[in-house]
């Protein structure tokens, strides 16, 4: 019964009361050894995505080149300031998040929705893998009108490629961002402090076109 609870969305009233307090986090980011909070540098953007446990979906993105900052945390959900254990437990709502900041002159928004695309199987649902829950759930959170073009335009695109290749339909949500709460400081750049730690992402090894690709 517990699994199956967590799988399926709480309503407000089922959902865990939460508190005020937030959670404190390093300062800096382990690897980039840039600020992990605060205002977002002139000429930088944000991005906003679930694929599953966020261990292996930060560093896929913090990887890259063009990026300045990522961090980790809960997005999506009811629970204002959940805990990582009340997320797991299914009844706060929230998915497993990176929260990405990046140059868009070293980087294009096209770019990080390919790395999302291809870093997870976007047709589960409340799943990934082995990793069951509405946690893990696939979302591109957007923070601008232009970000929600790209992304639903990606997604029409990747949903061709993928009915070639035998999947089934996406289920990503696509919404304005909601309020991102920060994880738990041991979570933040886990597979840095972590090398041999769990990674459960598994892309389906379908390309995902983007530019003018994405745009036809």
């Amino acid at each position: 019964m517990m699994f199956e609870n967590k799988l399926k969305m709480p309503t407000r009233e089922q959902a865990l009361k939460g508190r005020d307090d937030r959670m404190p986090v390093p300062a800096k980011h382990y690897v980039l050894d840039a600020p992990l909070q605060g205002t977002v540098p002139s000429g930088l953007e944000r991005a906003m995505f679930g694929l599953g446990c966020f261990w292996g979906a930060e560093r896929k993105f913090w990887q890259l080149p063009g990026v300045y900052t990522t961090a980790v945390g809960y997005a999506a959900g009811i629970t204002p300031n959940p805990t990582y254990r009340e997320v797991c437990s299914g009844m706060t709502g929230h998915a497993e998040v990176v929260l990405v900041v990046f140059d868009p002159n070293k980087i294009s928004y096209d770019d990080l929705l390919k790395v999302f695309w291809e870093s997870h199987d976007p047709t589960q649902g409340m799943r990934q893998g082995n990793d069951a829950g509405t946690q893990y759930r696939s979302g591109i959170y957007v923070f601008s009108p232009a970000q929600r073009d790209a992304a639903e335009r990606s997604r029409d695109a990747y949903q061709r490629m993928l009915t070639a290749a035998g999947y089934g339909r996406i289920t990503t949500e696509i919404v304005d961002a909601p309020e991102f709460y920060y994880a738990e400081d041991y979570h933040q750049q886990y597979l840095a402090k972590n090398p041999a730690g769990y990674c459960g992402l598994g892309g389906t090894g379908v390309s995902c076109p983007v530019g003018v690709a994405v745009k036809t």
